[in-house]
């Protein structure tokens, strides 16, 4: 099982709470999630699927690469990390 954990600025917004779910790649993960959770998917990925602009991944502690088809594999133990990207400067 692979976790997926929101940072609490998530949490203010929509129902997203800590699940593990069956899944090989990010794209699995995200798709089991959203399944129990429709309303957290358009917070995290857009119209395309691919995922928004301001939002960023983690697997443990390395940044997804594949930000559009989510391939990044995962195995079991795993936890996928969701944040909001900072931006500005």
């Amino acid at each position: 099982m692979v976790t997926i954990d929101f940072a609490r600025a998530f949490r203010r917004h929509v129902d997203c709470p800590r699940a593990e779910v069956a899944a090989a790649s990010v794209g699995d993960a995200l798709r089991a999630y959203f399944a129990d959770r429709p309303q957290a998917r358009s917070y995290v990925l857009d119209d395309q699927g691919a995922v928004r602009k301001h939002v960023v991944l983690f697997v443990n502690d390395v940044q997804l690469r594949d930000r559009v088809d989510l391939s990044d594999l995962v195995h079991a133990g795993d936890t996928i990390h969701i944040f909001q990207a900072l931006s500005g400067g």
